[in-house]
Order: structure tokens, then sequence, then C-alpha cells
């Protein structure tokens, strides 16, 4: 296993501390030190994880991150979980419920098993949509409608992961497949 460089250790010590204070919501001596402790910990525990390598293209170093395009991320994910939370609110508030289930299948070609994972956690994040599975680069993804998984099938999504570790644009979704499953009818 490669070292993990100074400035993946100074970021991941840095996000963690942020999320630390803005949960703890204190910024006296104790708690800030109590913080450090925790962080220090969990850096610990993460590094001796990473000296096993569960996939052939595991990242060690954060520094293929283009961090700027994460914070962008992050921001346009929130929007994406409001937007599709009103759209399942809407559904449910319909008496008439229009589910039609579906599960879509499709390969990705993503730089690494680390893009592929924020992907996965992102289609699940999104309300009305669930990664089943992810095998290599094909995932399997349930959705509570049309609508809900037309976010990653027009490749949106997949394309913003790819932006975080590449700048070039380019077909992320391949060899889709859509299933129907009988669902209630308006």
């Amino acid at each position: 296993m490669n070292k993990l460089s100074t400035y993946s250790l100074g970021l991941s010590f840095i996000s963690l501390m942020i999320f630390w204070i803005v949960m703890s919501g204190f910024l006296d001596f104790i708690h800030l030190g109590m913080g450090v402790i925790t962080v220090a910990g969990v850096m610990y525990v993460n590094y001796q994880l990473k000296t096993h390598r569960f996939f052939h293209d595991d990242m060690d170093d954060l520094s293929e991150l283009r961090v700027g395009r994460a914070f962008y991320y992050v921001l346009w994910m929130i929007g994406q979980i409001v937007t599709a939370g009103f759209h399942v609110a809407g559904i449910i508030i319909k008496p008439s419920m229009p589910i039609h289930t579906t599960i879509v299948k499709f390969k990705t070609d993503l730089p690494s098993a680390h893009a592929r994972m924020i992907l996965g956690n992102s289609i699940t994040l999104t309300p009305g949509t669930l990664t089943v599975d992810i095998d290599g680069e094909y995932f399997t993804v349930h959705s509570l409608d049309d609508k809900s998984y037309k976010g990653i099938v027009s490749d949106k999504m997949p394309r913003e992961v790819l932006k975080l570790f590449q700048k070039d644009e380019r077909q992320v979704i391949h060899e889709l497949e859509i299933i129907k499953i009988a669902g209630k009818e308006n």
C-alpha cells in the first residue's frame, strides 16, 4: 500500500473536524479536544482498513478528487434530494398513488471503485430510488416510478460523479436495461 499523502490526511482531518463541530454545536476547549481525539481515532482505524485492497482500483489518496467540484456536488446533491423528496411526497399524497416500480440495470464507465461507490450512495440518497446491487461496473437500481430514474438514465447524475474525478465530458451509462414491474394504474 502506498503511504497516504499529507494533503489527503489534512483534507480528511479538516472535513471530519468540520463535521464534528457542526454536529456538536460547541466550540469550547473540551468539545474541540474530544473532537480531535475522536477524529484521530477514526483516521487511525480508517488507515488500518486501507491496508486491505477490496478492489484493484481502490483509491488510497484523495489527490484525484477535485475538491472545488466536490463542494458543488454536495450542493447539487442536496438540490436533487429536495426535488425528489417533493416528487415522492406528491406520489404519496395522491389518492391513486401512481406507483410504477421499475428495475434499471446499467453498466458504468467510471474511473474507480470510489467513484462507483459515490454514484451508488447518491442514487440511494435520492428519494424514490435505491441501489440494489453493484457488481463491478454493473448497477441494479429500484425506482418508485419513471420520473425517479430519469436523472440516472439521462446520464446526468453519473456525469456529475465523473466530474468529481475528471474534467473530460463523456457518456458514463452503457448497456441500459429497463424492467417494468407491475404497478398501480391511475
